[in-house]
């Protein structure tokens, strides 16, 4: 867990379009991360 005002580490995930999205490669833009942690689970 992170405290508040800490800065993320780097990380990479797929966007919606299949490409590879770094959040090192969005430094300086405000970035918003939304998941959906119970998507395809079928619950």
């Amino acid at each position: 867990m992170l405290e508040a005002g800490t800065a993320a580490p780097d990380f990479t995930l797929r966007s919606h379009d299949g490409e590879e999205v770094s959040l090192s490669g969005l430094r300086g833009k405000w970035v918003v991360l939304h998941t959906f942690p119970l998507a395809f689970t079928g619950g």
